[in-house]
């Protein structure tokens, strides 16, 4: 289990794009998925997408078509970039590794499978 190292975040208005990056070089763990999950203050950790070692990917239906995910094989980095953002897409983001098989539920469950974490970043929609 190694150490992922996220980066990007910060504050933007509704309509506006971030990307995030997480860094999986410290991760020396065997794993099958790769993903990005948020949660707001007073709720729980949704899903918002996963990227399996195939390639394969998977998209919470709120950001579907507006969410793209991403990997680097060569740079062992994790993408999300964040499109036409809405102020309900505001919470704390955390970069995700684990050995899931299941993609949907990865997601659905908000971190099926995940167990290594990074440490979060912060995205905040607002006019």
């Amino acid at each position: 289990q190694g150490q992922l190292v996220q980066s990007g975040g910060g504050s933007v208005q509704p309509g506006g794009s971030l990307r995030l990056a997480c860094d999986a070089s410290g991760y020396t763990k065997a794993w099958k998925t790769m993903g990005w999950f948020r949660q707001a203050p007073g709720k729980g950790r949704e899903g918002v997408a996963v990227i399996n070692t195939d390639g394969n990917t998977h998209y919470a239906n709120s950001v579907r078509g507006r969410f793209t995910i991403s990997r680097d094989n060569a740079k062992n980095t994790v993408y999300l970039q964040m499109n036409s953002l809405k102020p309900e897409d505001s919470a704390m983001y955390y970069c995700a590794a684990g050995r899931t098989l299941s993609l949907p539920r990865t997601v659905d469950a908000g971190g099926y499978g995940m167990d290594s974490w990074g440490a979060g970043t912060l995205v905040t929609i607002s006019s």
